[in-house]
């Protein structure tokens, strides 16, 4: 099993940045997959990006250009660079780790908000 922390969340204004991290408990290396979720209230955890085991980065379409994922392995750290922030990117942002294709894990979340 592995252990996931998010940090890098707060409060910014509308076209600003931030850096989201997510720190694994072990090396994450050789897990199938990892990515950022966001969810906001009274609506679905949809995805925002994932890194796959090759390297191979998806974005949802909301923040493609605007948001980059990374990972480093040395340091077991996924980052989230989001740039140009808007206010309908504010929510509650999850970091997964795929262990497989059938099991995910789950941190804690840590709260992005974006004022207008």
């Amino acid at each position: 099993q592995v252990q996931l922390v998010e940090s890098g969340g707060g409060l910014v204004q509308a076209g600003g940045s931030l850096r989201l991290s997510c720190v694994a408990s072990r090396s994450i290396s050789s897990l199938y997959a990892m990515g950022w979720y966001r969810q906001t209230p009274g609506k679905q955890r949809e995805l925002v990006a994932v890194v796959l085991l090759g390297g191979n980065t998806n974005y949802a379409d909301s923040v493609k250009g605007r948001f980059t994922i990374s990972k480093d392995n040395a340091r077991n750290t996924v980052y989230l660079q989001m740039n140009s922030l808007k206010p309908e990117d504010t929510a509650v942002y999850y970091c997964a780790a795929d262990i497989s294709l059938r099991s995910r894990v789950w941190g804690q979340g840590t709260q992005v908000t974006v004022s207008s």
